[in-house]
């Protein structure tokens, strides 16, 4: 939020920006909180996790599973071999993919107005390579090899 009161601050100072639009933005910043974030900034603060993707043998039976157990719904599918179920969000990912049955093919961490581009340079500056996947879409790797997907919540 300092970049962004530093950026209305010298507009106002070069007369981009008159008083008036000067306090406006202000305003909203205070009301919004971090809300106002700028779009290319990657805050975690809000962050939850946004749902676990499974490989299955069987995906009707895993279907039927989690229909029954916790009166989930199909929320979408990505192709035959993707079912993403839930409660109305997406919450578990089953898919028949190249590895083995009972194996997490990744976990993604859900966060407020995700950007890629600024994903890329939040994570290559923290030492790790983003990577934009197949159908797991933009993720890193922990140093275990374990694929976490980043996505807007």
């Amino acid at each position: 939020m300092e970049t962004i009161i530093s950026k209305l601050l010298s507009s106002y100072e070069k007369g981009a920006l008159s008083r008036r639009e000067l306090v406006s933005g202000l305003a909203l910043l205070a009301a919004g909180g971090t809300a106002a974030a700028a779009p290319d900034e990657i805050e975690f603060k809000d962050a939850n996790i946004d749902h676990v993707s499974i490989h299955v043998a069987d995906l009707q039976r895993s279907i039927e599973f989690y229909q029954k157990m916790f009166g989930f719904s199909v929320v979408s599918r990505a192709d035959p071999d993707i079912v993403r179920l839930g409660n109305g969000r997406i919450l578990v990912s089953i898919n028949r993919g190249a590895g083995p049955a009972r194996t997490i093919d990744h976990f993604a961490i859900g966060i407020p107005r995700f950007n890629a581009d600024a994903g890329q340079r939040y994570f290559a500056q923290r030492g790790a390579a983003p990577l934009q996947g197949d159908y797991a879409g933009f993720h890193i790797k922990d140093p275990d090899g374990v694929n976490v997907q980043i996505s807007q919540r």
